[in-house]
């Protein structure tokens, strides 16, 4: 089952994590024992158009207004070594985050994706929506069931299922990402863009940080190396100006700025973390919430050599902006 701690970080970034993809073997949420979609993105993150509320929206003008949206999907499947059967779908978004037959539902792609976790170079899997009369046929159902009619943001669902490409369908994994469309209200609203960092620091006891290096192992020739049963702690580096300033409508006609907060969920293919979650909002005195978190290398007795441990960072802001990184631990005793 997926715990609390896991759903809340998913859906942080209107990613949600379905059905048997809430069923794996792993009991730690932090660590990944077999198939499991981690994390979605879009790029870009939301959409913003400009309408004119005193007459009608012509759909042909909104349309031209919006861009191709990537949605990609992080995967891992560290269990079994095979290629995944994978479909994606786009629908509105209903409050059991799954696609209703009864709504309308437009295919986005299908396939076969080599394992992700040994085929090099890491192969990708991603989709498009365009801004068609596909994706405005599902902005218009969305909008019809609002009684906002659409001034607070259009929120449609991009739904991943995959699965081994031999094994039971039943055991497929679902998730969806949510995005959005928003209208410019009030004028000096803006586009959210992804966070990033600038690096992951990695810290051992009293030792001055290094730089943690990132790549995924199949990938990385020289992981950082660290004993077994040890403590490492990584800190994310953030560039200057990542958190963006936003402005938001208010009920009473105004609007307000806030500035972002990020969060980051740490996952690894094991040992384990002190923080599954960190970063979010400062805390009552006005501090700044930690972004750290301590990863501890596996123990000796659960390992039969040298071996390299798969971490991924997810960094997620507080509009459906995500990114992700993925780094290598040698774990060497």
């Amino acid at each position: 089952m997926v715990t609390r701690a896991a759903t809340a970080a998913a859906c942080a970034a209107g990613v949600t994590i379905l059905g048997a993809a809430a069923c794996g073997s792993f009991q730690d949420p932090n660590v990944v024992v077999d198939l499991r979609v981690l994390a979605m993105r879009a790029d870009p993150a939301d959409q913003v158009v400009d309408v004119d509320l005193t007459r009608t929206v012509v759909p042909s003008e909104l349309l031209a207004q919006l861009v191709p949206t990537q949605v990609c999907a992080l995967i891992a499947d560290p269990a079994l070594d095979r290629r995944l059967a994978w479909s994606a779908t786009m629908c509105p978004l209903t409050l059991d985050d799954r696609c209703d037959s009864d709504r309308p539902q437009i295919p986005l792609g299908a396939g076969l994706v080599d394992d992700p976790d040994t085929t090099v170079p890491e192969p990708s899997l991603c989709v498009t929506v365009m801004p068609d009369a596909s994706l405005l046929t599902v902005l218009i159902d969305v909008v019809q069931d609002d009684t906002l009619r659409g001034l607070g943001g259009v929120d449609y669902a991009v739904e991943l299922r995959v699965g081994g490409e031999l094994a039971d369908r039943e055991l497929d994994q679902y998730a969806t990402k949510t995005l959005r469309v928003s209208p410019r209200i009030p004028t000096s609203r803006a586009e959210n863009h992804n966070p990033r960092i600038d690096h992951l620091d990695a810290r051992l006891g009293d030792a001055a940080p290094v730089p943690l290096p990132l790549g995924r192992c199949r990938e990385n020739p020289a992981p950082y190396e660290l004993a077994p049963d040890t403590k490492l702690r990584i800190t994310p580096v953030e560039p200057d100006g990542v958190r963006e300033v936003y402005v938001v409508p208010t009920l009473d006609g105004r609007s307000a700025s806030f500035t972002e907060s990020l969060t980051y969920q740490w996952i690894a293919g094991a040992g384990g973390y002190s923080k599954g979650a960190t970063g979010g909002p400062h805390d009552i005195s006005g501090n700044p919430a930690p972004l750290f978190s301590d990863y501890k290398s596996p123990a000796a007795s659960d390992l039969d050599g040298p071996t390299d441990v798969s971490l991924w960072i997810i960094q997620r802001d507080e509009r459906l902006g995500l990114t992700w990184y993925e780094s290598c631990i040698r774990v060497a005793p």
